[in-house]
């Protein structure tokens, strides 16, 4: 095999995608210059991962570049053009509260920066597969204009609504609050097919859901379910905003979500879209994933109910993936939201532990 490419390679999904790919027998080349630290602090540093990549993974090299230093990407693409086969395009500003604190520095990164890898995909490697992590933020707060029922624990769409079993990709994105993060992860997404379809190059873009796992840094701003499961066992007070902890999200864990790149790259086609979450396998309220926190950490979570919701949040969202499976019907989920929980907890206990409050 060749050379795949994989930015915001010490992240949740660009270091399961070096793991992965490498596995394959892929040469991974890992884009990184830990921008993370500068969003969330030196406690979501992703230079760890990055070092055990380098020492455990044979075959691994990590380029610290910034994606928005245009020539610098060029001329990564150019020193490896005729062997690149893939590229997984991962890095990113990922809040948005974070968004509306610095709308240049996100609105760069999320999509210059994606802009400066086609380009440069283009220029070099435009048959290598070029899979972009975007988000269901690109739909802005539509979903909360659903006729929303409220249950005991969570938020509901009627059974006989056409998103109930989850939202597709005929969703409108127009005339919406989508949060300036939304906006620039839409702009990249739009950038993706439209190279894809203008230039026939083999792109796709992932609306992502909640995507998570043990690797997530577990970080205020962003990764909330592993962020939740740290302050239950760290006994960190937690702050719900907005919808009486009802509010629902899907959540899909990282090596599902690497398998479907990999699904796509065995078969790729031009300018794809999919909504990936966990779906109706997979989705949880605010209120009912403290309740299996708790019980799997066997200890109580200190929380408050906030009214402010974040500008641009969703009340309710839950990915249908009845066109990613009917395209690659070989991709499964395997894991639940109750999975993906216990193996947060079991890798991380140990560590939030040591840093419980007394």
């Amino acid at each position: 095999m060749g050379i795949a490419i994989v930015t915001g390679s010490g992240g949740l999904i660009g270091s399961e995608s070096v793991r992965f790919f490498a596995a394959e027998g892929f040469d991974v080349i890992g884009v990184e210059n830990d921008m993370r630290a500068h969003f969330f602090g030196a406690e979501a540093s992703t230079t760890p991962t990055s070092e055990r990549l380098v020492n455990e993974i044979d075959g691994f090299r990590w380029e610290q570049l910034d994606i928005r230093d245009a020539e610098g990407v060029e001329r990564l693409f150019a020193r490896h053009a005729r062997d690149i086969e893939l590229v997984v395009h991962t890095a990113a500003q990922p809040s948005h509260d974070w968004a509306a604190s610095d709308p240049q520095t996100d609105f760069t990164v999320n999509a210059n920066g994606t802009l400066n890898l086609l380009q440069a995909a283009r220029d070099h490697t435009p048959d290598a597969t070029f899979v972009f992590t975007s988000t269901n933020k690109v739909y802005g707060d539509r979903p909360n204009f659903l006729p929303l029922e409220e249950q005991a624990t969570r938020l509901e769409l009627p059974a006989d609504h056409r998103w109930y079993g989850g939202i597709d990709t005929q969703m409108s994105i127009d005339l919406t609050t989508h949060s300036l993060f939304g906006v620039s992860k839409a702009a990249a997404d739009l950038l993706v097919q439209e190279y894809g379809r203008y230039f026939d190059m083999p792109t796709v873009c992932f609306r992502g859901g909640c995507l998570t796992g043990p690797q997530h840094a577990g970080a205020q701003l962003h990764g909330f379910l592993a962020y939740l499961m740290k302050c239950t066992v760290s006994g960190t007070p937690y702050t719900i905003f907005g919808y009486g902890g009802k509010q629902v999200r899907d959540n899909i864990h990282a090596h599902d979500v690497v398998r479907a790149f990999a699904a796509f790259h065995a078969n790729p086609r031009a300018a794809a879209v999919y909504n990936l979450g966990g779906g109706r396998e997979s989705n949880v309220s605010m209120i009912e994933a403290i309740e299996f926190c708790q019980e799997i950490a066997g200890q109580q979570l200190e929380y408050a109910l906030s009214d402010q919701a974040r500008i641009g949040d969703h009340r309710w969202w839950i990915s249908d993936l009845a066109s990613f499976k009917a395209d690659y019907p070989g991709w499964q989920l395997t894991f639940g939201i109750e999975d993906v929980l216990r193996d947060i907890y079991e890798q991380n206990v140990e560590r939030w532990t040591a840093t419980a409050t007394p």
